[in-house]
């Protein structure tokens, strides 16, 4: 534990609630080896002492690890959340109590507060942005231009916020360096596959209790959140059905096992509808008018626009909450239709997010990531950098090392093989 006597500047809902967060914390941390390597690291080495930085992502107990390891590596560090639903209230309030981290994060903030506590961060005057959805570098882009002086480089760890930074590049605007975390191999194949499938079925169990074996589940998106939660719904014995736009996808889709069909089809078909596209009102008004009656929709996309919810209220006479982020929107034609979230991320809505051994990986991503733009301070050009392949395959191996598993080596004669062109049939 990072101890503190200092007064930390904050906005958490209760200090009181820190022990409950440092149980929490120090058990996702059992599944978080990797991690826990880069801390103890980080703790000797210091590489980013005299460094401000301000991390805008979901606060939970897996960040909780991030963000201890940045100021273990001697980092100023501020937190603010990356959505208003996901924040963990325990965690923010142990984060400022018990390692003197500075939280701005409150779960069920408003806009406004969720768009102060942006202007906090950029207050800090950061020299490095760890971003989820690239609405910190917007707004520094947009409103701040004078503090880019400032910044050494941004780490993004989202599909989402990857478009947005590739639309600044192409709009000539990223005028420095940016981390793509999220195409990492030890980040999307895991994070957003195995973590997004599995922690979205379980924000939507919680908030429903219902059974889905035997539904009718629509996924909007066969990306690897989509291929990962349209999996794990067919592990729970759902008739599963995809949606796209893309043909190749739409393709794989098909050829694992997926009936594919336009969402105006499905639509009439769909017990629970799951959008994970990264776009905007993949699920509109003339979907909401062909649902059968009490149909549940939900997003596991980053921004709450992938379901037009302006667009339900409006066709609707009343909402009424039903169970804890779950609202049923009656409609004028006399059916119902059940949102879950706010159509916000239902899986740090109504769940915890991502189990920890997934985020293992991608935190070690973002600290590693945070490190190589420190380490590469003035030699890196604007726009948007890969994780270096050696750093994605050490961690690959840190962690197949902490789960036990061993694998072959290549062998003098396979090496030899691969480097030369004179071998044939």
């Amino acid at each position: 534990m990072v101890a503190t006597s200092v007064k930390i500047k904050h906005e958490v809902k209760d200090l009181s609630l820190a022990p409950l967060g440092k149980q929490r914390i120090e058990w996702a941390g059992r599944e978080m080896p990797v991690l826990r390597q880069i801390q103890e690291r980080f703790a000797k080495e210091k590489p980013f002492a005299g460094i401000r930085l301000a991390a805008c992502c979901h606060v939970t107990t897996e960040t909780a690890h991030l963000a201890i390891a940045i100021k273990l590596g001697g980092g100023d560090a501020v937190l603010i959340a990356s959505n208003p639903l996901s924040t963990q209230d325990d965690v923010a309030a142990c984060l400022v109590e018990d390692y003197g981290i500075s939280v701005f994060a409150l779960k069920g903030e408003d806009a406004a507060t969720y768009e102060r506590h942006v202007y906090t961060a950029l207050d800090h005057r950061p020299n490095i942005i760890i971003d989820d959805g690239s609405d910190v570098v917007a707004a520094l882009i947009q409103h701040r231009p004078d503090q880019i002086s400032d910044l050494i480089g941004t780490t993004e760890e989202t599909t989402t916020g990857i478009v947005r930074l590739r639309a600044m590049l192409k709009d000539g605007v990223l005028t420095f360096p940016a981390m793509n975390v999220n195409d990492a191999d030890t980040k999307h194949f895991f994070d957003n596959r195995y973590g997004t499938g599995q922690s979205t079925l379980d924000g939507i169990i919680r908030a429903t209790n219902i059974l889905l074996a035997g539904k009718n589940i629509v996924v909007a998106g066969y990306g690897w959140c989509g291929k990962g939660t349209a999996l794990r719904a067919r592990g729970m014995g759902a008739n599963v059905i995809v949606t796209e736009i893309d043909p190749i996808r739409a393709i794989e889709a098909v050829m694992d096992g997926f009936r594919v069909m336009p969402m105006d089809e499905a639509a009439t078909v769909g017990d629970i509808f799951i959008t994970v596209t990264g776009n905007k009102h993949v699920i509109r008004a003339e979907h909401f008018e062909t649902m059968k009656d009490g149909a549940i929709v939900c997003n596991s996309g980053h921004f709450d626009i992938e379901i037009d919810l302006k667009s339900l209220g409006a066709k609707s006479t009343d909402v009424k909450t039903v169970r804890s982020f779950t609202q049923e929107y009656h409609l004028n034609n006399g059916k119902s239709v059940i949102v879950l979230g706010e159509g916000r991320l239902i899986n740090l809505a109504a769940a915890e997010g991502h189990p920890s051994a997934v985020m293992d990986m991608s935190f070690a991503n973002q600290a590693l990531a945070c490190e190589y733009l420190v380490t590469n301070k003035g030699k890196l050009e604007p726009g948007i950098h890969s994780i270096p392949v050696e750093v994605d395959k050490e961690i690959a191996r840190l962690k197949l090392e902490a789960m036990g598993i061993h694998i072959d080596t290549l062998t003098a004669e396979q090496i030899e093989y691969t480097n030369s062109w004179t071998s044939g049939t």
